[in-house]
């Protein structure tokens, strides 16, 4: 949930007109996707998919058909046009009292049915970025663990958002991103599979964050600050400038 269905739409429309003019998007040097509320994701799909820019959902059942009333599996996600599905957030642990197990069945579903699940990792309390670092990827073994026990993995995207940063005025400061980061970073793409994956952060992320992350950040999970399309155009300005400076220093 967030928006309701039409302002979801006119949402979507805005971050096309956005991602038509954007060269780093339109050249795939920046991926983009959209995880709207689900009625929505066929027309978002269709509004999106003309402009490079992905979409899924924000939730899936672990099975993908049978007698599960109100739930929705990975299978109808992926015929209505989404290619992500975020697994694991914060919200979903706490409210629906989500756990290990039951992100791991999702995890496998969104790979069985050809989705790029966006696990959603993060420490409840603020820490050292050791602690945190351990706590996230003992949360990332545990999905990925028990999805390769249902059948093979593929390409992932983990969302770091420390719980106690969600909604907070501020994002984490820099370096402890950074820091964080860079062990989940390098711990996820050591794993089977997974050279691939990649890490980005999420939590009161917003314009002038990403300038001042280390490249293990390989992008931002935005929330609120990416509902003003300004925002977002100015976000995707600034990671294309960072990714023009760091095509530059490798030459």
């Amino acid at each position: 949930m967030y928006f309701g269905y039409q302002r979801s739409v006119d949402y979507c429309r805005d971050v096309a007109t956005i991602a038509f003019k954007h060269p780093a998007v339109v050249s795939g040097d920046i991926e983009v996707f959209v995880l709207p509320t689900l009625p929505v994701l066929p027309e978002a799909a269709r509004i999106l998919g003309q402009a490079n820019v992905g979409t899924g959902a924000q939730d899936i059942f672990w099975e993908d058909e049978g007698a599960y009333t109100g739930e929705v599996g990975g299978k109808t996600v992926a015929e209505l046009g989404g290619r992500y599905v975020e697994v694991g957030h914060a919200e979903r642990r706490r409210i629906f009292a989500e756990d290990d197990r039951v992100i791991g069945l999702k995890t496998a579903a969104a790979y069985r049915n050809g989705l790029t699940p966006v696990l959603c990792v993060g420490e409840l309390n603020a820490g050292s970025p050791e602690e945190a670092v351990a706590h996230c990827t003992a949360e990332i073994d545990a999905a990925l663990n028990r999805a390769a026990t249902l059948g093979p993995t593929n390409r992932t995207i983990v969302a770091y958002e420390p719980q106690w940063a969600i909604g907070a005025p501020e994002p984490a400061t820099p370096d402890y991103i950074s820091a964080v980061v860079r062990g989940l970073d390098e711990h996820l793409r050591s794993l089977p599979g997974q050279e691939n994956s990649r890490v980005i952060y999420g939590g009161s992320a917003g314009p002038g964050l990403i300038t001042e992350l280390d490249t293990a950040v390989a992008g931002l999970f935005l929330g609120r600050f990416a509902h003003d399309p300004q925002a977002l155009k100015t976000i995707l300005d600034e990671t294309a400038a960072r990714l023009a400076a760091d095509k530059a220093v490798a030459a």
